[in-house]
C-alpha cells in the first residue's frame, strides 16, 4: 500500500459512525435514554356539582368538567388503564365564593365529598388536591386580597392550613399548594402532622410562574382574577435562578415532591432544578400547552399524537420524575401492551 493509500486508510479509521445506532427499531429501542411510561403520569380532572354531568371545555378540547357520579366513572377508567394518580380542580358555584375563600374548608363541600368518594370506589388511586383561594375566592385570586388591593400572605396561610386539613380529613393522599404564598409548606407541614395526618404529602408548586399559558385553565374552573395579575406571587417568567431558592425553601419547610410549572417553556428551569435537588420533581404540562397542540392538531398542521409523546418526553428528558398532563389517558390509552 502506498503512502496516500496509507493516509486515506488512517482517515476512514478515525471516522466515527454513531448512526449504526439509529439505525433499525430495536436497536434505537435497546439505546433509548429516555422512556416514558403511564406510571410518570399524573391526570388532571375538573369536578362540578350536579348529576349526569359531563360538559365541555371549549377551550381544552377533549376535557370535560365532570358531576361526581359521572367523574367517578372516569377515575375507575383511568386507573384501569394504569394511571396511579389524579389532580382534582373543582368548579365552584359562584354562590358559594367570598372574599376568604371560606368554602375551600366546608367539609361537605364539593372537593372533600369528592374525595370521600373517589377514596371509596377506587381506593388505589392517589389523590391529589390543589390547595389555593382562586376556585373558592369572589376575588379570583390564590390569596386574600385587602381592600387596597394587596395580597396578604400570612392571612392567606391561616385559611390554606385549613384548607389542607379538610382534605386530609377527607381521605386526600397529597396535598399540593399552588398559591406560592411564603411559608405555607412549612405551615401546612406543622399543621398535617399535630393533627395525625403525617401520611399525607405535600407536592409543592415551588417554581410557579405568572404565565400566559394559564387561559384554558382559568375558562375550565371560571377562576381568572377579577383584577390585576398575579405578578405579585407567582414567579418572573424571565427568572430561572430565583426557582432554586424557591425549591430549597420548599424542601427545607418539609416539602416531599417539588414543581415547575409551566413545563414546555421552562424545560431549562426542570433541568436546573433536577440538578439541584434530590426530592421527586413533578412538572405541570398546562392547559395552554395542552391547547395549542390540540389546536395545531385538529387543523392538520402537526401529527398530534406524535408531537404530544415528543413533547412529554422531552419533559421527562429534562428532569421531571412525574408529569401532570391532560394527555393521560390518551397516552395510557397508545402505551398500551
Amino acid at each position: 500500500m502506498n503512502k496516500s493509500s496509507t493516509e486515506n486508510q488512517d482517515k476512514l479509521d478515525l471516522v466515527h459512525r454513531p448512526r449504526r445506532l439509529r439505525r433499525s427499531p430495536a436497536i434505537r429501542d435497546m439505546v433509548r435514554e429516555t422512556q416514558l411510561t403511564v406510571k410518570d403520569l399524573i391526570y388532571p380532572l375538573f369536578v362540578m356539582e350536579g348529576e349526569g354531568q359531563k360538559e365541555a371545555i371549549k377551550s381544552m378540547p377533549g376535557c370535560y368538567r365532570y358531576s361526581l357520579d359521572k367523574l367517578l366513572a372516569e377515575v375507575a377508567e383511568v386507573w384501569k388503564l394504569g394511571i396511579g394518580a389524579i389532580a382534582l380542580f373543582p368548579v365552584v358555584p359562584e354562590e358559594k365564593k367570598d372574599s376568604t375563600g371560606t368554602e375551600s374548608y366546608n367539609p361537605d363541600g364539593l372537593v372533600q365529598r369528592t374525595i370521600k368518594a373517589i377514596k371509596k370506589e377506587v381506593p388505589g388511586i392517589l389523590v391529589i388536591t390543589d390547595v389555593a383561594l382562586d376556585p373558592f375566592s369572589s376575588d379570583g385570586h390564590d390569596g386574600i386580597v385587602s381592600e387596597d388591593g394587596i395580597i396578604l400572605n400570612d392571612a392567606t396561610v391561616e385559611v390554606l392550613v385549613k384548607q389542607s386539613l379538610s382534605q386530609a380529613e377527607a381521605g386526600a393522599d397529597i396535598i399540593a399548594p399552588s398559591d406560592m404564598m411564603d411559608g405555607r409548606v412549612g405551615a401546612i407541614r406543622k399543621a398535617l402532622d399535630a393533627h395525625g395526618y403525617t401520611d399525607v404529602g405535600i407536592l409543592a408548586y415551588s417554581a410557579k410562574y405568572a404565565s400566559s399559558y394559564y387561559g384554558p385553565f382559568r375558562d375550565a374552573l371560571d377562576s381568572a382574577p377579577k383584577f390585576g395579575d398575579k405578578k405579585t406571587y407567582q414567579m418572573d417568567p424571565a427568572n430561572a435562578r430565583e426557582a432554586l431558592t424557591e425549591i430549597a425553601l420548599d424542601a427545607a419547610e418539609g416539602a416531599d415532591m417539588v414543581m415547575v410549572k409551566p413545563a414546555l417553556a421552562y424545560l431549562d428551569v426542570i433541568y436546573r432544578v433536577r440538578e439541584a435537588t434530590q426530592l421527586p420533581v413533578a412538572a405541570y404540562n398546562v392547559s395552554g400547552e395542552y391547547s395549542l397542540i390540540k389546536a395545531a392538531g385538529q387543523l392538520g398542521w402537526i401529527d398530534e399524537k406524535k408531537v404530544m409523546l415528543e413533547t412529554l418526553t422531552s419533559i421527562k428528558r429534562a428532569g421531571a420524575d412525574v408529569i401532570l398532563t391532560y394527555f393521560a389517558k390518551e397516552v395510557a390509552l397508545i402505551l398500551q401492551p
